[in-house]
């Protein structure tokens, strides 16, 4: 017989294996199961959460046991995928080369068709020294960044793994493809598991050396500059259009060319704003405005977060540092934490050198003195007057410009104040001086930020605590950054949110604005049974970028499911051409 029981430890109990299956079988007998120790034939471990609701921290262990036989693993070996080779099989275009592209790829090679990914940033080695240059010289280059490149955003942006869409997909599979290729086994159990942007890279360039092994093509540094797209044959598909392949550019040597193909899976994430563009020219039928969200970074100490979750305990490894879930309701709209980092960094994460972006990231120990979390504002159409599916990209483009014209306008008055007495605050740094300010000054992506406890009695701060920001900083009151409609609301939110989590509202709490690539604010329409868009067959849109995923495993799973879907209808679509 196989059951599954849930044990309750404390975090200084170090049991050994024999204690653990004393208390499964105790466990057990709870529920009239009667079961002897020494007939235990298998006892595998599924699942560790941290429960802290109360002022007693547990750990709930959750495993499987046997006594007779051995069950499956349900883990990795249960996900074996039957790639195939593909070198001369019919090709299926993916644009973008992160979650979503890459799960299709390799969903395509289970089906016996040729990924040819397209990306137009490049490797993650290269994509590294880009983003270095992003916080010490303020240079974004647009193919390069936190958004652009191999595995997309999600590659130096945490890699967090935990998602509830269990009805998009099948979870265990992505995250045993994962484990595949490097990530720590530990994904498979862990209740929120957590890559961390230092090890991701190695990992996505593993998944892409898969795909080239077994057939198919990566093609980085490769630009989509137009989709090549005909009218359709049959006259009834009222104006709409088929795709014939897509147009590029090389973005290092200029060079431009085409490739086609009969399927184009259209997998760009949240930040490629010329697809939607391209796609508005084409076709403005295959998009729509939709609701996304709109915020800031909230950082704090960790130690103050710790704290606060686990009730005064001193932190153990076994519980790692503390994570938060915060979400309210105000004024009929969610306000709500988002991509919370333990022990992480918050990082500029602009994709174009005229605004200001900021996310959050993680490395894998989650072990640096401060917390963040992005904490931002249900954002409808009707906000903005979207009378387009593409205005919600101009409304989040103004918050972004405004942002970086803010902070530089806030860093050059107090640079120069600071020039003519002659001395220097610390924006950030307790060991900053004149040339740090210079640095303030210039730096293009010098954020706006502001002290918590400063913005709930709307004051600009006259300093800023220590952060772990790795570009500079300049105060600023969030109002002249952020619309009303989200700055209320956040004050709103706030007020909730140090209820639930008493000392959240802290003088050494800090504002870093804004965060406004959660999602994105255009939706690519598509047919919800065949997954192709109606307006312009033979296009997939996938994941986060499509408006369909919210996260790197959510955006796994839709890309699968858009390969199986090109796949399901290639022959009735495509072949008969």
């Amino acid at each position: 017989m196989k059951y599954s029981v849930l044990i309750t430890i404390l975090p200084d109990e170090n049991l050994s294996e024999e204690q653990l299956k004393k208390r499964a079988a105790a466990e057990l007998a709870k529920q009239h199961i009667k079961i002897r120790v020494q007939d235990i034939t298998a006892f595998v471990f599924r699942k560790k959460s941290v429960d802290a609701r109360k002022k007693q921290v547990k750990l709930h262990l959750r495993y499987d046991l046997c006594t007779e036989g051995t069950p499956a693993d349900e883990n990795i070996d249960a996900y074996k995928p039957a790639w195939r080779k593909v070198t001369d099989a019919e090709p299926v275009i993916i644009v973008g080369n992160g979650p979503a592209g890459l799960f299709a790829a390799l969903t395509l090679l289970e089906q016996g068709l040729k990924p040819v990914l397209i990306e137009q940033g490049p490797d993650a080695h290269t994509r590294k020294r880009d983003i270095a240059a992003i916080s010490t010289k303020g240079t974004v280059n647009p193919y390069s960044n936190y958004c652009f490149g191999e595995g997309g955003a999600g590659t130096f942006s945490d890699g967090k793994l935990y998602s509830r869409s269990n009805k998009r997909g099948n979870i265990p599979r992505i995250l045993a493809i994962l484990v595949r290729h490097g990530a720590d086994p530990r994904i498979m159990t862990d209740a929120h598991p957590h890559i961390g942007s230092d090890k991701l890279p190695e990992i996505i360039g593993a998944i892409n050396r898969t795909i080239t092994d077994f057939g198919g093509e990566v093609h980085f540094n490769t630009c989509v500059t137009d989709l090549i797209a005909v009218p359709c044959d049959s006259a009834e598909k009222n104006g709409a259009k088929t795709v014939a392949g897509v147009r590029v550019k090389n973005t290092v040597s200029g060079a431009e060319s085409e490739f086609r193909a009969k399927a184009v899976i259209l997998a760009t994430g949240h930040s490629s704003k010329e697809i939607y563009r391209i796609l508005n020219r084409i076709q403005p039928s295959a998009l729509e405005a939709k609701t996304f969200a709109a915020g800031l970074r909230v950082e704090h100490p960790r130690q103050l977060i710790d704290s606060i979750q686990l009730h005064g305990a001193q932190n153990k490894e076994s519980l790692g540092a503390a994570e938060y879930r915060l979400t309210t309701q105000v004024d009929g709209r969610g306000v709500y934490s988002f991509c919370m980092c333990p022990g992480g960094l918050v990082v500029p994460s602009a994709s174009e050198q005229d605004g200001i972006v900021v996310n959050g990231m993680s490395p894998s120990s989650r072990g640096g003195r401060f917390s963040n979390a992005a904490i931002v504002v249900e954002t409808r159409p009707e906000d903005y007057g979207a009378k387009s599916g593409i205005d919600g990209l101009n409304f989040r483009t103004e918050i972004e410009e405004k942002a970086r014209q803010q902070a530089a306008s806030a860093a050059a008055k107090t640079f120069l104040s600071e020039q003519k007495a002659d001395r220097c605050p610390s924006y950030g740094n307790p060991d900053s001086d004149s040339q740090a300010a210079a640095l303030i000054a210039l730096n293009p992506q010098t954020a706006p930020a502001q002290r918590l406890s400063d913005f709930m009695n709307d004051k600009v701060s006259d300093t800023l605590p220590p952060t772990s920001y790795t570009a500079p900083l300049a105060s600023v009151d969030m109002r002249t950054v952020l619309p009303a409609f989200i700055t209320d609301r956040l004050k709103a939110a706030f007020k909730v949110f140090n209820n639930q989590m008493k000392g959240f509202i802290s003088p050494d709490a800090l504002l870093i604005a804004p965060e406004t690539r959660t999602s994105t604010p255009v939706r690519i329409l598509r047919n919800p049974e065949t997954l192709e868009s109606d307006a312009i067959k033979g296009l997939f849109p996938a994941g986060e970028g499509a408006g369909y995923a919210g996260g790197i495993v959510s955006s796994a799973m839709d890309g699968e499911k858009s390969a199986l879907a090109v796949a399901s209808v290639f022959n009735k679509h495509f072949l008969e051409s």
